[in-house]
Protein backbone atom coordinates (compact mmCIF):
# COMPACT_ATOMS: atom_id res chain seq x y z
CA UNK A 1 0.00 0.00 0.00
CA UNK A 2 1.57 3.71 -1.07
CA UNK A 3 0.66 7.32 -0.64
CA UNK A 4 1.52 8.63 -4.50
CA UNK A 5 2.18 12.17 -5.30
CA UNK A 6 2.07 13.01 -8.58
CA UNK A 7 3.52 16.76 -9.45
CA UNK A 8 1.48 17.66 -12.50
CA UNK A 9 2.55 21.32 -11.78
CA UNK A 10 5.95 23.00 -12.36
CA UNK A 11 5.09 26.86 -11.67
CA UNK A 12 5.63 26.21 -7.66
CA UNK A 13 8.18 24.09 -5.90
CA UNK A 14 6.62 21.35 -3.67
CA UNK A 15 8.10 19.35 -1.07
CA UNK A 16 6.31 15.96 -1.87
CA UNK A 17 8.21 14.26 0.68
CA UNK A 18 6.62 16.17 3.24
CA UNK A 19 3.34 15.97 1.27
CA UNK A 20 3.51 12.23 1.65
CA UNK A 21 4.52 12.16 5.38
CA UNK A 22 1.73 14.05 6.20
CA UNK A 23 -0.60 11.70 4.32
CA UNK A 24 0.64 8.68 5.76
CA UNK A 25 0.34 9.86 9.28
CA UNK A 26 -3.19 11.20 8.78
CA UNK A 27 -3.95 7.57 7.85
CA UNK A 28 -1.90 6.13 11.05
CA UNK A 29 -3.80 8.81 13.28
CA UNK A 30 -7.33 7.58 11.61
CA UNK A 31 -6.72 4.16 12.60
CA UNK A 32 -4.66 2.22 9.57
CA UNK A 33 -1.84 0.25 10.62
CA UNK A 34 -2.19 -1.01 6.98
CA UNK A 35 -2.34 2.00 4.79
CA UNK A 36 -4.83 2.15 2.08
CA UNK A 37 -3.68 3.38 -1.61
CA UNK A 38 -4.08 7.18 -1.86
CA UNK A 39 -2.69 9.36 -4.68
CA UNK A 40 -2.72 12.83 -4.81
CA UNK A 41 -2.19 14.91 -7.54
CA UNK A 42 -0.57 18.45 -7.80
CA UNK A 43 -2.02 21.08 -10.52
CA UNK A 44 -2.71 24.79 -11.47
CA UNK A 45 -5.54 26.09 -11.46
CA UNK A 46 -6.18 25.85 -15.13
CA UNK A 47 -5.75 21.55 -14.21
CA UNK A 48 -8.11 22.00 -11.68
CA UNK A 49 -11.09 23.98 -13.10
CA UNK A 50 -11.87 21.24 -15.92
CA UNK A 51 -12.06 19.00 -13.24
CA UNK A 52 -13.94 20.99 -10.82
CA UNK A 53 -16.08 21.72 -14.35
CA UNK A 54 -16.51 18.36 -15.24
CA UNK A 55 -16.76 16.87 -11.95
CA UNK A 56 -19.22 19.72 -9.78
CA UNK A 57 -20.35 21.78 -12.51
CA UNK A 58 -18.55 24.56 -11.26
CA UNK A 59 -16.80 26.45 -14.04
CA UNK A 60 -13.76 27.84 -11.93
CA UNK A 61 -10.68 26.84 -9.93
CA UNK A 62 -11.04 25.09 -6.54
CA UNK A 63 -8.47 24.40 -3.65
CA UNK A 64 -9.14 20.78 -3.62
CA UNK A 65 -10.62 17.98 -4.88
CA UNK A 66 -11.42 14.68 -3.60
CA UNK A 67 -12.39 11.50 -5.83
CA UNK A 68 -13.34 8.63 -3.24
CA UNK A 69 -12.77 5.03 -4.82
CA UNK A 70 -16.45 3.13 -5.56
CA UNK A 71 -15.72 -0.14 -3.69
CA UNK A 72 -17.76 -1.86 -6.58
CA UNK A 73 -15.17 -1.08 -8.41
CA UNK A 74 -12.34 -2.96 -6.52
CA UNK A 75 -10.44 -5.70 -7.84
CA UNK A 76 -9.62 -7.42 -4.76
CA UNK A 77 -6.63 -6.20 -4.97
CA UNK A 78 -4.97 -3.69 -2.29
CA UNK A 79 -7.56 -1.39 -1.14
CA UNK A 80 -7.86 1.78 -1.99
CA UNK A 81 -9.16 4.97 -1.01
CA UNK A 82 -8.68 7.22 -4.06
CA UNK A 83 -7.52 10.40 -5.91
CA UNK A 84 -6.84 13.69 -3.93
CA UNK A 85 -6.04 16.48 -6.65
CA UNK A 86 -4.76 20.00 -5.06
CA UNK A 87 -4.50 23.40 -6.87
CA UNK A 88 -0.78 24.96 -6.32
CA UNK A 89 -1.79 27.97 -7.14
CA UNK A 90 -4.86 27.99 -4.91
CA UNK A 91 -2.72 26.90 -1.99
CA UNK A 92 0.03 29.36 -2.39
CA UNK A 93 -2.63 32.27 -3.07
CA UNK A 94 -4.85 31.04 0.74
CA UNK A 95 -0.88 30.80 2.22
CA UNK A 96 -0.40 34.14 1.57
CA UNK A 97 -4.37 35.23 2.51
CA UNK A 98 -4.13 33.58 5.82
CA UNK A 99 -0.31 34.26 6.37
CA UNK A 100 1.25 31.08 7.40
CA UNK A 101 3.57 28.67 5.09
CA UNK A 102 3.05 27.18 1.42
CA UNK A 103 3.39 23.81 3.19
CA UNK A 104 0.65 24.54 6.06
CA UNK A 105 -1.51 25.24 3.18
CA UNK A 106 -0.88 22.06 1.24
CA UNK A 107 -0.74 19.96 4.37
CA UNK A 108 -4.31 21.44 5.30
CA UNK A 109 -5.58 21.06 1.99
CA UNK A 110 -3.93 17.09 1.85
CA UNK A 111 -5.71 16.32 5.17
CA UNK A 112 -9.00 18.55 3.90
CA UNK A 113 -9.40 15.69 0.80
CA UNK A 114 -8.36 12.87 2.66
CA UNK A 115 -11.56 13.15 5.71
CA UNK A 116 -13.71 13.08 2.40
CA UNK A 117 -12.07 10.35 0.92
CA UNK A 118 -12.87 8.93 4.42
CA UNK A 119 -16.35 9.68 4.46
CA UNK A 120 -16.62 13.29 6.01
CA UNK A 121 -18.71 15.83 3.96
CA UNK A 122 -18.60 19.69 4.80
CA UNK A 123 -21.96 20.18 3.23
CA UNK A 124 -23.98 20.28 6.03
CA UNK A 125 -23.67 22.72 9.34
CA UNK A 126 -23.14 19.39 10.94
CA UNK A 127 -21.14 17.80 8.43
CA UNK A 128 -18.46 20.80 8.59
CA UNK A 129 -18.76 21.49 12.07
CA UNK A 130 -17.66 17.67 12.12
CA UNK A 131 -14.71 17.69 9.44
CA UNK A 132 -13.08 21.50 9.92
CA UNK A 133 -12.90 19.63 13.88
CA UNK A 134 -11.35 16.41 12.94
CA UNK A 135 -8.98 18.60 10.33
CA UNK A 136 -7.49 20.72 13.16
CA UNK A 137 -7.14 18.12 15.50
CA UNK A 138 -5.07 15.82 12.67
CA UNK A 139 -2.75 18.71 11.43
CA UNK A 140 -2.17 19.75 15.26
CA UNK A 141 -0.81 16.27 15.83
CA UNK A 142 0.77 16.46 12.61
CA UNK A 143 2.65 19.80 12.13
CA UNK A 144 2.76 21.00 15.89
CA UNK A 145 3.43 24.90 16.21
CA UNK A 146 3.43 24.77 12.81
CA UNK A 147 -0.10 24.12 12.22
CA UNK A 148 -1.16 27.07 14.50
CA UNK A 149 -2.50 29.23 11.53
CA UNK A 150 -5.56 31.45 10.44
CA UNK A 151 -7.73 28.29 9.60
Amino acid sequence: MEVWITNLQSKIAVETEFLRDVVTKALRLQGYDDLPDVSVALVDDAYIQVLNREYRGADQPTDVLAFPMDPADATGGEPTLGDIVISVERARDQARQFRHPLRREIALLAVHGLLHLLGYEDETETGASAMLSRQKELLDRILGTEAKGGR
